[in-house]
């Protein structure tokens, strides 16, 4: 039951970060497309994002302005929509990373017991 909690607990931790994670790889790269963005999302170590999470988020991302779709030819079958960062998307990453590093650094301090000390 735990490790279901805290599988759980990890789940929505990865949909509320996902985004940032998105435009973090997005300014790297001159462009991606789907998959690979779910490898390069698996290789950092964010496993378990599955497609239905993936597109949803790139859509709003575009919706939004953050990114661009550039549809470009396929290696050897159908074309491929791929994702570049706007301008917009670029500022936005580094509003959301300062804001993520404080809110994280939070986290971890309340998380370690610093919050215990009691009030006067």
């Amino acid at each position: 039951m735990a490790d279901q909690a805290a599988a759980h607990g990890t789940a929505a931790w990865t949909r509320a970060a996902l985004p940032l994670c998105l435009l973090g790889v997005l300014d790297s790269e001159a462009r991606s497309y789907g998959y690979a963005l779910l490898s390069r999302l698996a290789d950092a170590g964010l496993t378990g994002v599955k497609p239905a999470a993936l597109y949803p988020a790139l859509s709003r991302l575009e919706e939004e302005g953050a990114v661009e779709i550039e549809w470009g030819a396929g290696e050897g079958g159908p074309g491929r929509k791929y994702y570049r960062i706007t301008v917009a998307g670029r500022q936005r990453l580094r509003r959301e990373r300062a804001a993520w590093h404080a809110f994280t650094a939070t986290v971890a301090t309340l998380a370690d017991g610093a919050g215990d000390e009691e009030q006067p």
